[in-house]
């Protein structure tokens, strides 16, 4: 069997793992710039507070994603819980990081001149500091974005949802017939995804930031 007949004939099940690949990212996503920017809202002005987060965001980063998810198993079981809990923390040190030093390094004279003109602490937050570090926490949103894709098909080895199922299946059966098909369609399924999301957060920077202010992650 070709690799296109291989697709034609497994087509609900690669399309219905590929909608949970990227909604499980989409709302680890969602769940961590909520939690990162808060974080990074309450500790870009206190050092050891910023410094706290960041160190812990980064352990978090250092343990391995199978390790992880084998940890979660006795707590959240297999499956969309483990998977969703490991996707989550690991996205949090790009947000948190640039979210702190997106706000933390907001001109001091921009700052002063809104302050001249009568802002308070809130009004600069949100008219002002936000405005001037979105660029660059969106592109911490769309690096751990990324990254979770990739990770997110690890997440198989917990009967996590996504593409992943087809790679580990296809690797189980090296050799055997389709065990090459499984592992490419997988894989490229997964390459796709990643497309699609870059574009749309790069759709969504085009749209939310003055083109002076647009950055590349």
């Amino acid at each position: 069997m070709t690799f296109s007949e291989y697709v034609v004939s497994r087509w609900d099940t690669l399309s219905l793992a590929a909608v949970e690949h990227a909604l499980v990212v989409a709302i680890a996503i969602a769940i961590a710039t909520a939690v990162g920017v808060g974080v990074g809202l309450l500790t870009y002005e206190r050092p050891k507070a910023r410094g706290a987060s960041l160190t812990v965001s980064a352990g978090i980063l250092t343990i391995p994603s199978l390790a992880l998810l084998t940890l979660l198993i006795p707590i959240t079981g297999l499956g969309w819980g483990s998977t969703l809990i490991a996707l989550t923390v690991y996205a949090f040190l790009p947000i948190i990081r640039n979210t702190v030093t997106g706000l933390s390094g907001v001109d001091v004279a921009t700052v002063e001149a809104g302050r001249g003109m009568g802002m308070g602490t809130v009004r600069l937050l949100l008219r002002l500091r936000l405005p001037l570090a979105w660029p660059l926490i969106l592109a911490g949103v769309r690096i751990s974005a990324q990254m979770l894709i990739g990770i997110a098909a690890i997440a198989a080895y917990v009967d996590g949802p996504g593409l992943g199922s087809q790679i580990f299946e296809g690797l189980s059966r090296l050799g055997s017939v389709n065990s090459l098909n499984a592992t490419l369609a997988g894989t490229l399924g997964i390459v796709i995804i990643a497309v699609l999301f870059d574009a749309f957060f790069s759709a969504v920077r085009h749209l939310t930031t003055p083109r002076g202010l647009r950055v590349r992650p």
